[in-house]
């Protein structure tokens, strides 16, 4: 069969542009391996990255039909399934773009430094105080290594990095891999730092606050390391240990789950002013609230009474179950 490849090409100080290429192909082939016979027979200046061939190294990770994928894991009948039905009436086409969030070096190889160093951020390592123990070996019972498992699986390919929303809007963020790598150190038994790590976790936006709750990273990660729920994680811990006076970030999450509790979603009367007003502790944060409020009020839209949603006591108890589990 027939399949046209269109790939986004550019060079250093110049506009990217598409270039198609036609190729016969079988079904079971990998993207990985027609880029390859792209390179070899048609173009052999195409730039993209490659090693193991074999989902172990996250090398020849790109954008295939505008997702974040492994090229040497994704096969033609993949791709050509997912696509459209009117776009499969013609001459089928596979579109391929380099990673997103990360500067192009040349066509579908991207600068990968500011991944490394949002990686970094986070001290990716078993403390140093963890490491001195006198035995020759640092023993972990199969349960407090099965912990790992998940996040151990994360082979940095960067697919998660690629399709963050955060990092789009907020340059500050370290991004979903780094902190699905934080929440590996704290589960990890051997490591002692826990507590600081956890407050360093916390601070602004540039950790686990900055996270938009776009799933994107989950829905793309070819490991199933899920850093979504790594995040979410990292979240309960801190949680469980700060109060609604420690950050705007943490009352804004206890204060949205204590009014979903009372009245099955959010009043959003009480919402602005205990989160940004501190419960009216913060006549700063109120006034800054202030003109909203009235600009909300004159154009009809501020609710002045509120209405318990129908099955209140059902999403009490389900919040408390989730809680107690935890």
């Amino acid at each position: 069969m027939q399949v046209l490849f269109k790939i986004l090409r550019q060079k250093p100080n110049s506009a990217p542009q598409f270039q198609s290429y036609p190729l016969e192909v079988q079904p079971g082939n990998t993207i990985l391996e027609c880029l390859n016979r792209i390179k070899w027979e048609q173009d052999g200046g195409l730039a993209f990255r490659k090693n193991c061939r074999n989902t172990i190294c996250g090398s020849c990770s790109m954008r295939i039909n505008g997702r974040s994928a492994l090229a040497c894991k994704q096969n033609v009948a993949q791709e050509l399934e997912m696509l459209p039905q009117s776009h499969q009436q013609d001459l089928p086409t596979i579109t391929i773009t380099p990673l997103g969030n990360l500067p192009v070096i040349k066509d579908l190889v991207v600068d990968m430094s500011r991944f490394w160093d949002n990686l970094e951020k986070v001290d990716p390592y078993v403390s140093t105080q963890g490491r001195k123990i006198p035995e020759k070996e640092f023993l972990q019972t199969p349960q407090e290594r099965s912990r790992l498992d998940q996040t151990g699986n994360c082979i940095m390919c960067g697919a998660c990095y690629s399709e963050c929303n955060a990092i789009t809007v907020n340059p500050e963020f370290v991004g979903p891999h780094a902190l699905a790598k934080a929440q590996r150190m704290v589960a990890d038994s051997r490591d002692t730092e826990i507590e600081t790590r956890l407050d360093h976790y916390s601070q602004g936006t540039q950790g686990v606050w900055g996270c938009t709750r776009c799933y994107f990273c989950n829905a793309v990660c070819p490991m199933e390391v899920a850093p979504m729920d790594q995040i979410s994680r990292l979240k309960q811990q801190i949680l469980d240990r700060k109060d609604a006076q420690s950050s705007r970030a943490i009352r804004h999450r206890k204060v949205l789950i204590d009014l979903v509790k009372q009245g099955g979603w959010i009043d959003e009367r009480k919402f602005g002013v205990f989160v940004v007003g501190n419960y009216f502790r913060d006549l700063q944060g109120l006034l800054s609230i202030a003109p909203l409020g009235l600009r909300m009020i004159a154009s009809g839209k501020f609710p002045l009474s509120f209405e318990a949603s129908q099955g209140t006591a059902v999403v009490r108890s389900l919040i408390e179950s989730v809680q107690h589990d935890e």
